[in-house]
């Protein structure tokens, strides 16, 4: 049986506002650590913080891009915040795994802490899940879907 993506789901309004409020949170972290951590070096693992999370230069850079990223594939729609949130919410899990493997070493480029780790799953949990639940179609195709998923077809 092939797997099913909702289309048109009741709560899609739901999901679009909290994949808005997730590129919120992540751009705005993503500005305020840019302004806590000027003058440092890229990949500096100091004390620099922003929303009670360290952060340097590279992280915060890398946040304000995907906060963009999100922000504007939320507000275009039209299926693209379905591609942008499933996309970008692999990455924050990614990066979370990535950074919690090489949190203690000098390869955490990116200043993550447990409780950074932490955060990039959930933001990226709540991405990751919009994207499944925000894709839109014809009535024709949201009928079809709804028969496959009751079993119907």
């Amino acid at each position: 049986m092939a797997s099913h993506m909702p289309v048109n789901h009741s709560l899609r309004p739901l999901y679009r506002a909290l994949a808005l409020f997730a590129g919120l949170f992540v751009l705005a972290f993503g500005v305020l650590g840019y302004l806590d951590s000027q003058g440092e070096p890229l990949f500096h693992q100091g004390e620099s913080s922003a929303l009670g999370l360290k952060t340097n230069p590279a992280f915060s850079y890398a946040s304000i891009a995907a906060g963009v990223a999100v922000l504007l594939a939320t507000l275009v729609g039209r299926n693209l915040d379905r591609f942008v949130d499933m996309w970008v919410g692999v990455g924050f899990m990614l990066a979370g795994t990535a950074m919690l493997a090489l949190m203690h070493t000098d390869s955490n480029v990116l200043n993550f802490e447990m409780a950074t780790c932490i955060v990039s799953y959930l933001i990226g949990s709540v991405l990751f899940t919009a994207g499944m639940y925000v894709k839109v179609g014809p009535a024709a195709k949201a009928a079809a879907e709804e028969k496959h998923r009751l079993g119907k077809a």
